[in-house]
């Protein structure tokens, strides 16, 4: 995670008030390195709950910059904490998140991925172990 926080700050770090003296513009890029890490952390650590980050991490830091330059900033901090949220679905799907625990392939009937364990060497949970015997049977 620790990339995608400093990628958004890179992004962002040139646009910080420019008109500030010399010790503010280090306190606001300190400040919006120190926002973007602690996003980043909390997506990592609790991404299911975890309401719109990208609007939280631009609330906390769009007073360090000029209005003029507030788009480019939103813009930026959703692209990259909407890749660092699709990183770590990616990482829940393949199970490396959870302490490794493999998840089911299925999906529910609301389309979202099943969050049981599958069964032993298997791709599928108890419940939908079915979809598993199809796919056998047409290999």
């Amino acid at each position: 995670m620790y990339q995608y926080s400093r990628a958004i700050y890179r992004s962002v770090k040139d646009l910080i008030d420019p008109y500030g003296d010399r010790e503010s513009q280090i306190e606001s890029r300190r400040a919006v390195l120190m926002a973007c890490e602690q996003t980043m952390e909390r997506l990592a650590n609790d991404p299911l709950y975890f309401a719109k980050p990208d609007r939280a991490l631009f609330q906390d830091i769009r007073r360090h910059f000029p209005i003029t330059a507030q788009a480019p900033v939103a813009w930026a901090v959703q692209a990259g904490v909407s890749a660092a949220m699709q990183f770590i679905q990616d990482q829940i799907e393949a199970g490396a998140l959870d302490g490794g625990v493999a998840r089911c392939r299925a999906t529910t009937r609301k389309g979202k991925p099943c969050q049981r364990t599958p069964l032993p060497e298997r791709d599928y949970c108890p419940s939908h172990q079915h979809l598993e015997t199809r796919s056998r049977v047409a290999a």
